[in-house]
């Protein structure tokens, strides 16, 4: 079956000033990521602030040009297409922005919020078709149809985040980009948007990109983890065998410091030394090596690759070459 959404080798490199003496300097936010999303699948992309998970979001949706790589969409690669071919595929594609405020306009009624890519796109042919459609998906994001009338800042910030769902929906779109859509919520108000984004899916059929760096939510949402750390992907697995048994070593860290569910339970944190390098100039080898407690001289010399480490689960690791009996990720597994 051909995956919904592909993605090769992506790169993207931003030119900088870096001052005077010494001109332009080049930002590798994103340094060869490849991955496939399924239909009616949602792939996580997680890992700190900075790690370049957003700019893969931006890259897919076209919102700049990539430096490298390609991005094929139900096998038609749209990387390299012109804004007039690629204006009929953005309908296919959609996002829901980390900041429900800053996302939605504020001199737009809900209306026309709504109804703005059903215009676009010429989904809807009368005024009274696009107040019945504006209707029907704000019941499918669980707001009273009156709201149509009013203005986004009249909302609270979960209830304006569905209405940036809405709008998401009213393209009919077959992959929606979540991008930190639910970080700027209160705790509560989070598993509201959560469940209300399965339950879409479900009936819908959507596939999600669901880009965040809490792993306690993801933990409920997705299907498959991908880790990414200063530009690359580093581990990519089923979300059950990620949460059981990592197998890189930063993977391993980051769940250390998910808060522990079971009243009393306890879990050893893995806390790691020293800031994540600059994308300008990243280390030798492997770019996790100057704060992995494992590393070894491999690690300085020769990037690792993202491969299979065990079945359906792929890390980028030099720890997998050794023997199991030498391996701490193996023997942790154990």
């Amino acid at each position: 079956m051909t995956p919904l959404l592909q993605v090769n080798d992506l790169k993207k490199h931003f030119l900088v000033r870096a001052g005077a003496l010494f001109g332009a300097a080049r930002v590798r936010a994103v340094d060869g990521v490849s991955f496939e999303i399924q239909r009616g699948e949602t792939l996580a992309l997680v890992g700190e602030s900075g790690c370049g998970k957003s700019t893969v979001g931006r890259a897919i949706l076209r919102l700049f040009d990539i430096t490298a790589g390609q991005v094929v969409l139900d096998g038609c690669r749209i990387d390299d297409l012109s804004a007039g071919a690629l204006r009929p595929l953005r309908r296919r594609v959609q996002v829901v922005f980390q900041d429900p405020f800053s996302s939605l306009n504020p001199r737009m009624r809900v209306r026309d919020i709504i109804a703005e890519p059903m215009r676009s796109f010429g989904l809807a042919k009368s005024a009274a078709e696009i107040d019945a459609r504006v209707g029907d998906l704000l019941d499918k994001v669980r707001l009273p149809r009156e709201a149509a009338g009013r203005w986004p800042h009249e909302f609270s910030g979960g209830q304006r985040q569905r209405i940036g769902i809405a709008r998401a929906l009213a393209a009919e779109p077959d992959l929606i980009v979540c991008d930190e859509a639910v970080s700027a919520l209160d705790v509560s108000v989070k598993a509201q948007i959560v469940n209300l984004l399965h339950d879409l899916q479900q009936e819908l059929g959507l596939s999600l990109l669901f880009i965040s760096h809490d792993l306690a939510i993801v933990e409920h949402m997705t299907h498959r983890v991908a880790v990414m750390y200063l530009g690359k992907i580093v581990e990519l697995a089923p979300k059950r065998e990620v949460f059981a048994a990592p197998k890189h070593p930063y993977t391993q860290a980051l769940l250390s410091a998910v808060p522990v569910p079971v009243p009393g339970a306890s879990r050893q944190r893995i806390v790691l030394k020293g800031d994540v390098p600059s994308p300008v100039n990243p280390p030798n080898g492997c770019r996790f090596h100057t704060r992995c407690p494992y590393a070894f001289d491999r690690c300085r010399r020769e990037e690792p690759q993202l491969r299979l480490a065990t079945r359906n689960h792929f890390a980028a690791c030099h720890l997998h070459d050794l023997p199991a009996s030498q391996n701490p990720l193996a023997a942790q597994a154990d």
